[in-house]
């Protein structure tokens, strides 16, 4: 293992640095704004994954003409609670939040709003956009596919994407419950850590290109593959498969985006599929108006109930005790908000390829 050295950098900083790099590549004002938040929650509620990280290869495909920064994102077909919505192959980082407020306005209206989106791309952490429906007492879902990255059950070979699914149910006094995973072992961004790094990867995490299990990043990165969520199917690996397919279907085939290994890749390195059966990647969103079902403040003294009580369990040995979902991405949150984002020196390195390339200086 080589010795790992970070340096951090202030969130307000990193903010900046996004929001001027997205200007460059003419994406305007709002949508740059737009997009660097994303980001910036993604990196202070420690999902490293998909955060800043990720700024190359947005800035890459943005300077070879592969995202459209402007887009004119418009609704194709809608009913009072529905729609879907084409987005101009633009940033996901602008199209996921406009297709989401499509999803909660139709909810503050009819009860519920659903929003499955095609022709778009990455788009961030798909617990940023169930979070946006809490403070209009709502419960938000989201999810999306990505380019092949992981092996359907058995399977030799890279057919499906990492395809997150995250919903989040708000609270009264407590916090809210922010569910956000990968329907794969692990985030594709996990194993571009450990490369960084220069670790070894978990057993379960990938396949290499002979379908064998491995420990070695790079194996997984040339023509490897991730396990589904479960890794094996005696750990369940059948159920992360079939929450993997769910998110296909409802993203892609409902939107008529790409699915399965047809969705195109986020980065330029990666190897264009060899036919398309849709528009772009696709997303899916939906919010749900708490007091289309019941009293608002009752839904959320029963959150906060369920809350206690589970933090109240009785601790398994050798285990810091039961935790909630989002309870990780808070503390994260407040502890980054006072000492910065910690950054590992090569994404450092990456980042000031982008200054020197744009000249907008991030140090």
């Amino acid at each position: 293992m080589t010795e790992v050295t970070y340096q951090n950098y202030p969130s307000e900083r990193l903010h900046e640095f996004c929001r001027r790099v997205f200007e460059h590549y003419e994406v305007p004002p709002e949508d740059a704004e737009l997009a660097a938040s994303v980001l910036a929650m993604s990196d202070l509620r420690g999902i490293d994954s998909h955060g800043v990280g990720r700024l190359y290869s947005y800035s890459e495909m943005l300077d070879n003409g592969r995202i459209n920064p402007r887009p004119q994102i418009k609704i194709l077909r809608q009913s009072p609670s529905t729609a879907t919505v084409d987005g101009d192959n633009g940033l996901g980082l602008v199209v996921g939040p406009r297709a989401n407020e499509i999803a909660m306005e139709k909810a503050a209206l009819v009860g519920t709003g659903w929003v499955s989106v095609c022709n778009t791309n990455h788009y961030g952490i798909a617990g940023y956009y169930p979070i946006q429906a809490l403070a209009r007492d709502m419960i938000g879902w989201s999810m999306t596919n990505t380019t092949k990255l992981v092996q359907p059950l058995w399977g030799g070979e890279r057919m499906l994407g990492t395809n997150p699914i995250a919903i989040a149910f708000p609270g009264l006094e407590e916090p809210a419950v922010v569910i956000d995973l990968a329907t794969s072992a692990v985030a594709y961004g996990k194993i571009e850590i450990a490369k960084r790094k220069g670790e070894t990867i978990p057993d379960g995490w990938a396949i290499d290109a002979d379908g064998r299990n491995t420990n070695d990043p790079q194996a997984m990165m040339d023509l490897g593959a991730l396990t589904p969520l479960g890794s094996f199917r005696e750990l369940g690996g059948h159920k992360g498969y079939c929450l993997a397919a769910m998110v296909d279907v409802l993203c892609c085939v409902l939107s008529g985006a790409n699915w399965g290994p047809f969705a195109p890749p986020f980065t330029l390195r990666q190897q264009l599929p060899e036919r398309s059966v849709g528009k772009g990647i696709g997303h899916f969103f939906g919010a749900m108006s708490i007091d289309a079902f019941i009293e608002v403040d009752e839904f959320k003294r029963q959150i906060d109930d369920w809350v206690r009580t589970m933090r109240a369990t009785k601790s398994q040995p050798g285990t810091p005790g039961v935790i909630i979902p989002g309870d990780p991405e808070r503390e994260a949150e407040a502890v980054r908000s006072k000492e910065g984002i910690p950054l590992v020196m090569t994404l450092v390195e990456e980042l000031r390829e982008i200054s020197r390339h744009t000249g907008i200086p991030l140090d």
